[in-house]
């Protein structure tokens, strides 16, 4: 597994890191089980990733849980990345961006007593402020609580390339987390210039599977149950559900022809791209995780992967 540093730190992390959403169960629909989830960290860590990234969103902390029940006291030696500022509401149904500097500090102590460990390595907003709190306020709250200690590096989730410039303007930001795939391009053009700006920030793509549609398992008779987010996401019905079967289609003819996984080539396509370092990659099961490791090491000729730029290019959503 290749390895790389994470900005303004003497860390180094693993190119392929493990996301943790789908472990935390709401929204994954009804096969998501904690078992299953701890023995897909467990696989993740063997193959030689060290990187987790969890938030308090996920299942109302329980990815947190599992992740202290998967590795103990050990996971003080993995490199733990989280998010803060989600707030829920009464029902705990909905979750809004509040990130006034009281609610930052109990959120991130939140996810530190359930993790169990007294420092997180990395902590990044979830996203944008929804609430009106100045950007400065955030961030001189995530400068002190780093200056206590109980957080690293500092990050961005899901912020414009205008709303990452104003908040690199106060402080390093050593990562930003965005979305990226074949089939989800937004990082393309300003987000990825204005990243390309600062040489001290790292960018993690999530989602390079784009919620396992570039897995080479879905067909067009998929349903998801109404428990499964992907019941409710566009990009799962009609003529673009089919449009991006038929890029998965001819992703995986590559794939078969070189012996690797569908998801390791898709995976391996995100990390070949300028704008990202790490690619974050979800998995309820390890033997989901064996083949997306495969993207941290794998290699093939450049014939190989001009083809595989081709079939991306074609791509129109």
């Amino acid at each position: 597994m290749r390895t790389t540093r994470l900005p303004g730190t003497d860390v180094d992390v693993s190119v392929v890191g493990h996301g943790c959403w789908a472990a935390g169960g709401l929204w994954w629909g009804d096969d998501v089980r904690d078992d299953d989830a701890i023995a897909a960290m467990r696989a993740a860590a063997d193959a030689g990733v060290n990187l987790f990234d969890t938030a308090p969103l996920y299942g109302h902390g329980h990815a947190d849980t599992l992740l202290r029940q998967a590795f103990g006291a050990g996971l003080r030696d993995l490199v733990v990345a989280s998010k803060c500022g989600v707030r829920w509401d009464g029902d705990g149904t909905h979750a809004r961006s509040d990130l006034t500097p009281a609610y930052l500090r109990a959120d991130i102590d939140a996810s530190l007593q359930r993790l169990g460990i007294e420092h997180i390595s990395l902590m990044q907003v979830h996203w944008p402020c929804e609430l009106g709190t100045p950007i400065a306020d955030t961030m001189s709250t995530l400068f002190t609580l780093r200056d206590e200690g109980k957080i690293g590096a500092i990050g961005l989730c899901n912020y414009s390339a205008q709303q990452l410039a104003e908040a690199r303007e106060h402080g390093l930001i050593s990562v930003l987390q965005t979305p990226y795939s074949m089939l989800r391009r937004e990082l393309e053009g300003p987000l990825a210039a204005e990243a390309a700006s600062a040489p001290k920030m790292a960018t993690f793509a999530y989602e390079p599977l784009c919620r396992g549609l570039l897995t080479g398992r879905r067909n067009a008779t998929d349903r998801f149950p109404d428990t499964d987010l992907r019941a409710r996401d566009d990009r799962f019905v009609g003529k673009r559900y089919l449009r991006a079967l038929t890029l998965t289609s001819r992703l995986a003819l590559i794939a078969a022809r070189h012996a690797v996984p569908t998801s390791a080539l898709a995976v391996a396509w995100v990390l070949r791209q300028p704008a990202v370092d790490v690619a974050l990659v979800g998995a309820k099961r390890p033997a989901q995780v064996l083949e997306n490791v495969v993207a941290g090491s794998l290699t093939l000729d450049d014939d190989v992967w001009r083809e595989v730029d081709r079939i991306a290019g074609a791509w129109h959503g």
